[in-house]
This record gives C-alpha cells, sequence and structure tokens, in this order.
C-alpha cells in the first residue's frame, strides 16, 4: 500500500521538478531576449544621435542662411518702397522683435512708417463681437460706405481701412483727422486696439499676427483677423498680411486666408516673418501690391512660392 508519506514526497518532487524546470527555460530564452532588446536599444541610440546631428546641421544651415538674408535684405529692398507709405497693425501674439526688424526693413525700403495700432486680445474675442460691431457702426465716418457683411472683423477693417489708408488711386486722406481721432479713440476706449505714438495715414497696410489662435472660439478669432486684413485691403493701395508657420494652419489668420479665394485674390500672405528671409519678402509684396498683384509667399504647403517672382523649385 502506497503511503501518505509517499504521496506528499511525489508531490514534492513534482513541483520541484516544475520549478527548477521554469528556471532553466526562463534562464535559457532570457539570454537570447536580453541581447535582442540590448541590440535594438544601440540601434535606436545611433538613429537617435544620427538625427540630432542632422538637425544640428539644418538648424546651422538655416542660421547661416538668415545671417545672409539679413545681411543683403536691406540691398534687396532697397527703393522698392521709395516714397511710399506704410502703417503697421500687429495683433495680439505678434512678436515686438518681429514688427521692429519689418520696421527697420520698411524704412530701409524708402518708405515711411506712419505708426502702429496694435490689435488688443478683445479685438477677436468672440464673446467681444456685438459689443466692437456696435463702436465700428458708431464711428463710421460721414460719407464712408461700408460693407453689408455684418461681421466685426469687415466691419473694423472699413473703419480702419477709411480712417489708416490713404485712397489708392489720389493717394489722399479718405477721412478728416478729427474722425481718424475719433476712430482710433473710440476702439481705445472700448478696450479693442492700443496706439503707439502718434499714427497718420498711410498707402498701404501689413497686419502682422502671431501664431494660431487656441481655446475655445479659435476658428472665430482667426476669422475675424483675416476679414479684418482682408477688408484693410480693400481700403488703400495694398495690404500684407504676415505671420508664422503655425499661423497657416486651419485655426490661424493665414490659414482662413489662404483657405479663401477670394481673399487671396487680393490680399498677400507671408508665412516666415519670423526669418530675416520672410521680413524681405514682405516689403517685396507690398510692392507688388501697388502693382495690384497679390501672392501666397513663405515655406509652408500652402504657399504658392518662397517669393514674388520665384517658384516653388527655385527658378
Amino acid at each position: 500500500m502506497i503511503s501518505l508519506r509517499y504521496h506528499i514526497v511525489s508531490l514534492a518532487a513534482a513541483f520541484l521538478a516544475l520549478a527548477v524546470g521554469v528556471v532553466l527555460g526562463s534562464t535559457a530564452l532570457n539570454g537570447p531576449l536580453l541581447s535582442g532588446l540590448s541590440d535594438d536599444k544601440a540601434e535606436l541610440g545611433r538613429k537617435v544621435s544620427d538625427l540630432e546631428a542632422e538637425r544640428n546641421a539644418l538648424s546651422a544651415r538655416l542660421g547661416d542662411s538668415d545671417a545672409f538674408a539679413g545681411s543683403v535684405g536691406p540691398k534687396i529692398v532697397g527703393g522698392q518702397l521709395d516714397q511710399r507709405s506704410v502703417v503697421l497693425v500687429t495683433a495680439e501674439g505678434a512678436k515686438p522683435a518681429d514688427r521692429d526688424a519689418l520696421k527697420e526693413l520698411i524704412g530701409q525700403s524708402g518708405a515711411a512708417v506712419t505708426g502702429e495700432v496694435q490689435l488688443t486680445e478683445s479685438f477677436a474675442d468672440p464673446a467681444k463681437a456685438d459689443q466692437l460691431r456696435q463702436v465700428v457702426t458708431r464711428l463710421q465716418p460721414a460719407g464712408a460706405s461700408f460693407p453689408t457683411a455684418g461681421d466685426p472683423g469687415t466691419l473694423a477693417g472699413a473703419l480702419l481701412g477709411s480712417t489708416l489708408l490713404l485712397n489708392k488711386d489720389s493717394a489722399q486722406p479718405q477721412s478728416t483727422p478729427d474722425e481718424l481721432a475719433a476712430a482710433l479713440g473710440g476702439l481705445s476706449d472700448g478696450g479693442f486696439i492700443k496706439t503707439a505714438g502718434d499714427v497718420k495715414p498711410a498707402q498701404e497696410a501689413v497686419v502682422l499676427v502671431g501664431g494660431k489662435a487656441t481655446g475655445d472660439g479659435a476658428g472665430d478669432r482667426a476669422a475675424t483677423l483675416a476679414r479684418f486684413a482682408t477688408q484693410l485691403d480693400r481700403s488703400g493701395a495694398g495690404t500684407v498680411l504676415a505671420g508664422d508657420l503655425a499661423s497657416t494652419e486651419g485655426a490661424g489668420a493665414l490659414g482662413v486666408v489662404r483657405a479663401d479665394t477670394s481673399a487671396t485674390s487680393i490680399l498677400s500672405t507671408v508665412d516666415n516673418v519670423d526669418t530675416a528671409a520672410g521680413r524681405v519678402v514682405t516689403v517685396l509684396a507690398l510692392r507688388e501690391q501697388l502693382d495690384g498683384v497679390a501672392g501666397r509667399y513663405g515655406i509652408a504647403g500652402n504657399a504658392q512660392s518662397p517669393a514674388p517672382g520665384v517658384n516653388r523649385d527655385g527658378s
């Protein structure tokens, strides 16, 4: 008869054998597995190092190109806007360094910068749209014809276009000094703009924006700026809407304009104003606007070419 002790010893031996087998089996598998993982890690490390080296090389090349564009830019734009005048309009998020560099380059082109109007965050805030519309309507100069479209961006573009921009044919003011002061003062009192010093009417305008809008109502904010710039262009001799690469996305002002053929047919856009090359292109686009020509310039996929007169392949 098989005793209970024999059963216990047999079971213990079986479990011991199973445990030893598991340990031996896992040890045999772990060697090749760990070796393979180690090889994969090393290979990924090499790829990361290669990509970092490539990125650093590209950054260096871009830096050199931008430095070159910065050095030759004044020569390229020299005389392009001789005896012309430009007013700067900067939106919330536009970088002061880009504004200052662009302002300097415009001066080197021969044009006079007649002032700067800063659009506040409230200007494109959907929650303030009705208030902006009411203020603009109240400030409409006598004899000025505003579009029937009731969106605040278009109406604000009509107001500032009729007061800030000269007539494109006669180069004469389209409103009185008092009407200009009333428009700037009313919008400023409403919290929609700020003015940097004295602002006088000009022949052309540059609307400088930051990147794409974010958060709730991002699309509406981008659309307000896009419609504002488009209407501003209709009011004078020309306008260029300039921003960075992010501004060409769906929630960016340039992205909204470039998706609208009626806007791109008259308004020029530049998507790399944060570079020396982009600022040169902005000035050249202003010159082209005087001839009634518009274009989508820069490095984004929805740009038609890097610069006026240059195809995407560089020819």
